[in-house]
């Protein structure tokens, strides 16, 4: 069977194809600026050159329809006709207490996804829109929902209640709820692979590191704790994310500013995290050259950045009471090598051993703590988009 997967944004779609009889990746392609001047779709067959054509797109069903009609193309398309695809897989960023786990999308769900808007107002939304132009356009396909907050439904009351009165939660769901659950369900799994140990037997921390950034403590297979919370604005230092800050600061700024309201929450989402700290960028590239010139707050940046990452494994450890494994993954996590080596230096006491000669690696599967670190640190490049089709497909032929 050929999987569809897509991924969708207010103004923006990436989508895959692949053939789970085998798992591999056969095209692939990224739709911008839905419903703007200049909208492109850029479109790569796998082991072929990449082609794009700009296109106007009105709206999300206008991006769905040439991502069908390139993946159906007689140069570089990878099926004769629609019939070959055997399901769609939507990522699906918020899924609130609704999902646990991945579901086959029917009306049920679409409301579900509906009453889920106001937690996830920049996401949910565009997401829905993917869903209604597949249906649209492929009214007989079986679509399969993938939520990024499903694997941290696992997480026991006492990791996702806010210290705030109770009715709060009770009323209208305030609770930690974490993000980036379709990438820490992926790399756990690969690591119980890599370490040829059943995820059962298994403690794992695992570090999404990227614009956004995440940690998870993994017992046993299943989320116990993550650092995102009630909205991905929680936990650590990200590109232009604050992460976790004392509350009263926001109403501090206001009254010092004279700031209107939704103003502070733009500065704590888009002008906050590295960038905010140095002056200098949200791309941690940009950091690094800018502190090996010397710029200070750049350098400022990156350590607190890599101090907040240390405290949630510090913290994770102890909650767990111990660990096996530490992941690092996503852009950051895959290619960083000088922010690896940051967070996992002098933390020997708790069993974790960087190796510097293996740890100079970037985006590739390897283990790269030393022989003798009790604790293991892996490398596993993230791949929600095949997580995603093998959750479609495990669930369509059920059917």
């Amino acid at each position: 069977m050929k999987v569809l997967v897509i991924n969708c944004g207010s103004s923006s779609l990436k989508y895959q194809v692949l053939d789970m009889t085998n798992e591999v990746l056969e095209c692939k392609g990224l739709v911008e600026r839905i419903g703007m001047e200049g909208s492109a779709i850029t479109h790569e067959k796998i082991g072929m050159d990449k082609f794009k054509n700009i296109v106007p797109m009105e709206d999300h069903k206008d991006a769905i329809g040439h991502v069908l009609d390139a993946i159906q193309d007689e140069d570089h398309g990878v099926v004769k006709d629609m019939s070959e695809i055997g399901a769609v897989g939507h990522r699906v960023v918020h899924a609130g207490e609704k999902y646990a786990h991945s579901v086959l999308i029917d009306d049920t769900v679409m409301a579900a996804l509906e009453d889920c808007v106001e937690l996830a107002p920049l996401h949910n939304p565009p997401n829905l829109l993917g869903i209604r132009a597949c249906q649209e356009l492929m009214p007989t396909t079986p679509m399969v929902a993938v939520f990024d907050t499903a694997f941290h439904q696992t997480m026991p009351p006492e990791s996702y209640i806010y210290a705030i009165p109770y009715e709060y939660y009770q009323k209208y769901g305030i609770r930690r709820y974490g993000f980036h659950g379709t990438s820490h369900k992926y790399v756990a799994e690969r690591a119980a692979d890599m370490l040829n140990v059943n995820i059962e037997d298994l403690k794992l921390i695992t570090c999404h590191l990227g614009n956004g950034a995440s940690v998870s403590a993994i017992k046993r297979g299943k989320c116990l704790d993550t650092s995102m919370g009630f909205t991905p604005l929680e936990g650590l230092v990200m590109g232009t994310r604050s992460g976790d800050i004392d509350p009263a600061i926001v109403t501090y700024i206001r009254e010092k500013e004279g700031l209107n309201q939704g103003v502070a929450n733009e500065i704590l989402n888009k002008k906050s995290g590295v960038l905010g700290i140095s002056g200098v960028s949200s791309d941690f590239r940009d950091l690094e050259a800018a502190a090996e010139d010397g710029n200070e707050r750049a350098i400022l940046a990156l350590k607190v950045f890599a101090h907040k990452v240390k405290s949630y494994i510090g913290a994770y450890i102890a909650e767990m009471n111990g660990v096996d494994a530490i992941i690092f993954t996503a852009g950051v996590g895959e290619n960083d090598i000088g922010m690896r080596d940051i967070i996992c230096n002098d933390m020997g006491n708790l069993g974790i051993k960087l190796d510097l000669v293996k740890n100079k690696v970037r985006g590739k599967e390897m283990i790269i703590s030393r022989d003798d670190s009790k604790v293991k640190v892996l490398l596993i490049p993230t791949n929600e988009e095949l997580m995603i089709a093998r959750d479609t497909y495990e669930i369509v032929t059920k059917l």
